[in-house]
This record gives structure tokens, C-alpha cells and sequence, in this order.
């Protein structure tokens, strides 16, 4: 299961102060995308899929820089599936190269932004130097405060409940311990807000397993963009739309 930083690190530091601020009050706290489309963008280019997965790496900073420049403490971005593996090896392994290559490239610029990167998913089954790339990328943004960046990669929101348990068990627990505040302490994202708002792009309408728990109750945008297609302004009609709901949580 992916790590977790103490309690009172400067990560729950800037939630707790963001959750306080007044002015933040229609921006949601917490915002999960999930990043589709890069396929059929390529296809539509008549360009190699590689060339689409490689501009939708590129997609992904400005809408960081948004992010932060909105308000938003947490964003979580869905970069590779448990289920991805099943794709051909040569796909497979262009992904892990430019994961690896944007995570050099990109990193420096996190730090100067204040951004702590997370991992969430089995990194363990990861191969060792792409394990080690994601590492020094956590190591180097840990002391982040502005903001929280959430990599899902190798993640599913099912293996994820089963970490869960899997977690309570280990520890001894017998039914009666469990409740849900039990189980979301076990959680990748244990010590952040639950999703306000999943965004997804792409023009499909479902969550493809993706922070299962976390977005019981978070609003949903659907955009039929392409991911690559999804800029800052696609990103702010999103919030727009955050705004304007009425979220009663079953009240």
C-alpha cells in the first residue's frame, strides 16, 4: 500500500488552513481527473498513439498550475491503471518511459511550486527503476505545502479496499472493530479531504474504478474532450459547474 506522511506534516497543514479560508468555499478542496482520451486523439490526428499519450503527459502541467492558482489543496490524476496492463507491451512500456521521462523533466518545478507528489497505487509490483524514479520524486517533494498531487498509477479503487482489509486484518481486527472511519483510515488518501469533484474527460460517463470510496459523494463533470484537449479554461468551466451545485449528502 502506498505510504502516507504523518498526521502533522506540512501536507494536512495546508488542508486544515484551506478547509478554514472563507474564500475557498465554492472551490473544491479535493479534485479527481480522470485522464482520457489520449488514444483516440492520436487516432483522430491519424498520429501514433505513442504521440497521443506523450501530449497528454504534456496536458497535465498547466492543469497543476491551475489547480494551485484556483485554490484547489488536492488534485489526484488517474495515470495508469491495474487494468492498463492488459494493453499490447509495446503501449505498456511507452507509457513507463514517459512516466519516467516526465517525472525527471517535471519534478524541479513542483518543488519550486510547493507541490507534494503522492503515489496512489501498489507501487511494490512496480519494476525497480521505475520504483525508483517515482522515490526520488516523493523524497524531493515531501516538504510541499501548497498543494497535494496524487499520481494513481497502478491503482484500482478495488485493490485498493481490499489493501484496506487486508490492513485489518493483519492488525487483529474483529468485526466489530470495523467501522468506516476504521476503513478510511486504512486508505491511500487517509489523511486528506474525500473528493469534492471528479472531472472526467473523453466524453465516456462512468469512474473506471477510480478512488471508489474516496468519491462517494463527489460531484461529477464530464467533458468530451480529449484529454489533450483539456486546458485551464476547460479546467475552470469544471469549477464553474462545482459552484453551482447544491450538495446535500443526503440531507
Amino acid at each position: 500500500m502506498a505510504s502516507t506522511p504523518a498526521l502533522d506534516d506540512p501536507i494536512d497543514r495546508a488542508v486544515d488552513g484551506a478547509m478554514d479560508d472563507p474564500d475557498t468555499a465554492e472551490v473544491p478542496r479535493h479534485v479527481a481527473v480522470i485522464m482520457d482520451g489520449n488514444r483516440r486523439w492520436a487516432r483522430e490526428r491519424g498520429v501514433p498513439e505513442a504521440q497521443g499519450h506523450a501530449a497528454g503527459v504534456d496536458a497535465v502541467r498547466p492543469i497543476v498550475e491551475r489547480a494551485q492558482q484556483r485554490g484547489v489543496q488536492v488534485l489526484s490524476i488517474y495515470a495508469f491503471s491495474r487494468e492498463n496492463w492488459q494493453r499490447g507491451s509495446h503501449e505498456v512500456g511507452t507509457l513507463m518511459a514517459l512516466l519516467d521521462a516526465a517525472i525527471q523533466d517535471y519534478t524541479p518545478d513542483l518543488v519550486r511550486q510547493g507541490v507534494a507528489v503522492r503515489l496512489l497505487g501498489r507501487m511494490e509490483e512496480l519494476e525497480a527503476t521505475t520504483r525508483a524514479s517515482i522515490e526520488q520524486a516523493l523524497e524531493r517533494t515531501a516538504g510541499g505545502t501548497r498543494m497535494v498531487l496524487n499520481v494513481a498509477f497502478n491503482y484500482s479503487g478495488r485493490s485498493e479496499i481490499v489493501d484496506v482489509v487486508r490492513s485489518c486484518l493483519r492488525d487483529g481486527l474483529s468485526p466489530e472493530d470495523i467501522t468506516e472511519d476504521v476503513l478510511a483510515a486504512r486508505l491511500y488518501t487517509t489523511d486528506l479531504p474525500e473528493v469534492d469533484l471528479l472531472i472526467r474527460t473523453g466524453g465516456d460517463q462512468r469512474i473506471s474504478n477510480f478512488l471508489l470510496w474516496q468519491a462517494a459523494y463527489a460531484e461529477l463533470h464530464f467533458c468530451d474532450r480529449y484529454w489533450p484537449d483539456f486546458d485551464p479554461d476547460a479546467f475552470d468551466v469544471a469549477l464553474e459547474d462545482y459552484a453551482r451545485r447544491s450538495r446535500r449528502f443526503g440531507r
